[in-house]
């Protein structure tokens, strides 16, 4: 019930923001809700927001099925009421941006806020490393095109609060030759124009690129579009919970930015961090 939310936010002049995490539903991760819960009050995150995998008609092996959605928004529904007064929890789906395979039970979940993903290009999942191989011999600015190409049109169909990892395409330091902001403008331009908010994703530390979503060329693109930000961990496992969250402050400040969105009911409010 909202009555039952705690309200951390507005105690505080500055709050530190997670919403990307997941759980073990999604069959890629390990560890307990309360363990997630537990790392993020350890690291002094005061609004912790879990956002796994939506169900989808594709690539079941890394999502929940349809069937768990009820039980995982009551886990983490549970989840707040129990540490209410202790960390503000916050509910919600990471979405893969599919063409075609996107369902209305998760575009109309009442949750919080839903992150919108580009994680295929044409059902290749080109950030699992089982498929890396498609990158040798490949037009690498061809490649990236087409994903900022799939962000845009994420970002039109109006239906997401949240971009994920916006560059994830880098994971794997395939980078190209042509300059990103020419590839990524017209993304940008309809993320403005859809009034999403980018989060700065702690993940890419974690991966080859070592950096992390986006670059700061990328988020320079955002803060003079005056696009908002938010955080995000990314964390599959409760050891993950606030990795590397100092170091995305100071680069998010280093942009400009000195405000981070969160939402309640779809609805965003932005607090200074």
């Amino acid at each position: 019930m909202r009555s039952e939310e705690p309200q951390i936010a507005s105690r505080k002049s500055q709050v530190t923001v997670d919403l990307h995490n997941h759980t073990t539903r999604c069959n890629h991760a390990e560890g307990s809700i309360d363990d997630y819960i537990e790392k993020a009050i350890a690291e002094k995150i005061d609004i912790f927001g879990f956002s796994d995998h939506a169900p989808m008609d594709f690539d079941p092996r890394y999502r929940m099925g349809f069937e768990e959605m009820q039980a995982y928004e009551e886990d983490v529904k549970t989840a707040r009421r129990k540490y209410a007064g202790q960390i503000d929890i916050r509910l919600g789906y990471e979405v893969d941006y599919l063409p075609g395979h996107m369902d209305a039970r998760v575009l109309h979940a009442d949750v919080d806020y839903l992150i919108g993903s580009v994680h295929f290009i044409d059902k290749w999942g080109f950030d699992n490393p089982e498929f890396i191989g498609k990158y040798e011999g490949a037009d690498i600015d061809g490649i990236w095109q087409d994903y900022f190409d799939l962000v845009e049109a994420m970002a039109k169909e109006a239906k997401f609060d949240i971009v994920g990892h916006l560059d994830l395409i880098k994971v794997f330091k395939y980078v190209p030759k042509t300059d990103v902001r020419l590839i990524a403008e017209n993304a940008m331009d309809a993320i403005k124009k859809a009034d999403m908010v980018i989060e700065i994703n702690a993940a890419g530390y974690r991966k080859p690129i070592g950096e992390p979503y986006p670059s700061r060329q990328l988020l320079e693109m955002a803060y003079e579009r005056d696009i908002p930000i938010t955080f995000g961990s990314d964390a599959h496992a409760p050891e993950q919970v606030g990795f590397k969250k100092e170091e995305i402050r100071a680069f998010a400040k280093s942009v400009g930015y000195t405000k981070a969105a969160h939402f309640k009911g779809r609805d965003r409010e932005l607090s200074l961090f």
